[in-house]
């Protein structure tokens, strides 16, 4: 078994494509649940994002895992295979590891070093863990990149530098209004990512923050922080949001939800600039609005031309230097792993071959005393793990290098080994034998 990462994101696919196949949060388990019920899949998490869609799973086979994978996110998303197929990425056992080590970096993020995909990863894996999809490979994987992500923002200035798609969103605004000091801001949606919006605004110095949402005690509560923190707020439901788009200055929409919640009917005429940030996938923001006097559009399409030339710098490669050192540690900790059953097989056999002989000399000298047979034993025994020592260390050095596993296969040749054997196996190999590098099969 291997590992088969298979995503869409900001990189590969457009907003069109990314908001029909983005997974709802509430939709997450049924989904994992399809997933994992796959003939090729024993464990999958899913990550998402305002610019992402990523499976993690652990596979039988590489064609059959990806043809199960694309089957599952073709129906969710009325996508079919042949038009998925041109937007999608695929990493396979190495390949893979890499990949996931670099998006919990904030490598592949639009905003380069953003530090909420850390959470959202973490996130995913809750989730995964929660739904039951989630074995020993993925905890172990997903528990590193995890690592990975903090060890990147620990030793580099990469998410120092960074900011986020809100703030890149919010600077977009200030740029277009000249100035978000003492604006009205209307925000739509009160989840993390509304958090986000409002503390990123309070920074800003905005005069005024009206929080809209589905459910009114969750707006109110975002609403009492804000005003906690000095900036007048209040909250509202979303169905007078005509009145309320009327009096701002600036609105930023991050919903969630699964449609349009603001068309061009919601806004008024305008004889002030009126800026609206749609950071939903999919939109939450019809792009009618856009085309309207005195409204402009900031949303992830846009975000996405602007942020392409950004620099890289200096961070950045050597955040591409950390996780390329953590993966080449996974891969050679998982291929010395692999070699585990097959040293314990040899061991078994050894110790299996030392039982046969001793029961040989008892009975062609039975009348041996008890202390010399005992003695005798212990210097058999002795004897033999000390000519194993030397050999069985260095297989598992050499297994963690390339090609490591064609010694753990001399070795089952030369010995006749059966790894898998019940006496043999051990409760690991399943999870240690799914990482490593290899040819789709």
């Amino acid at each position: 078994m291997s590992l088969l990462a298979v995503g869409l994101s900001h990189r590969s696919a457009d907003l069109r494509v990314l908001e029909r196949a983005v997974v709802p949060s509430g939709e997450t388990g049924k989904v994992l649940d399809e997933l994992v019920r796959c003939p090729n899949v024993t464990e999958v998490t899913l990550v998402t994002s305002c610019n992402r869609v990523e499976v993690y799973a652990v596979v039988e086979a590489f064609h059959g895992g990806l043809g199960d994978i694309v089957a599952v996110l073709g129906r969710h998303s009325g996508l079919d295979a042949a038009e998925l197929y041109e937007h999608l990425y695929v990493h396979y056992a190495g390949a893979a590891v890499a990949h996931l080590f670099s998006v919990a970096a904030g490598l592949e993020s639009m905003v380069v070093g953003e530090p909420q995909i850390l959470g959202q990863v973490r996130n995913a894996y809750g989730v995964a863990r929660e739904a039951g999809t989630v074995g020993r490979t993925l905890h172990e994987l997903v528990q590193r990149a995890l690592r990975v992500g903090k060890r990147v923002h620990t030793e580099t200035g990469l998410d120092r530098a960074a900011g986020s798609v809100v703030s890149e969103a919010l600077t977009d605004a200030d740029r277009l209004l000249g100035g978000l000091a003492g604006r009205s801001a209307l925000l739509v949606g009160a989840g993390s990512m509304g958090g986000l919006t409002a503390a990123a605004l309070r920074r800003a110095g905005i005069g005024e923050i009206v929080v809209a949402n589905r459910t009114e005690a969750t707006a109110a509560r975002l609403a009492q922080l804000q005003r906690e923190h000095g900036v007048p707020a209040t909250s509202v439901g979303l169905d007078d949001l005509a009145t309320h788009i009327a009096r701002a200055d600036l609105v930023v929409a991050c919903t969630g939800a699964g449609g349009t919640v603001i068309d061009a009917g919601s806004v008024v005429a305008r004889t002030r600039p009126l800026v609206v940030c749609d950071l939903g996938l999919p939109r939450d923001v019809d792009a009618a609005v856009g085309e309207l006097a005195n409204v402009t559009i900031v949303d992830l399409e846009s975000l996405q031309r602007r942020l392409a030339t950004a620099p890289s710098g200096l961070d950045t490669r050597r955040a591409s230097e950390i996780v390329a050192e953590e993966v080449r540690g996974y891969l050679a900790a998982q291929r010395s792993a692999e070699v585990t059953p097959t040293v314990t097989a040899l061991r078994r056999r050894a110790a299996e071959v030392v039982d046969a002989e001793l029961l040989r000399l008892d009975s062609r000298l039975p009348e041996l005393e008890r202390g010399v047979r005992d003695e005798l034993a212990q210097t058999v025994r002795r004897v033999v793990d000390k000519l194993l020592h030397t050999p069985t260390v260095r297989v598992k050095e050499l297994a963690s290098g390339p090609g490591g596993a064609e010694y753990a296969e001399a070795l089952r040749e030369l010995f006749q080994l059966d790894p898998a054997a019940p006496s043999t196996i051990s409760t690991a190999t399943r999870a240690a034998t799914s990482t490593t590098d290899g040819e789709p099969r």
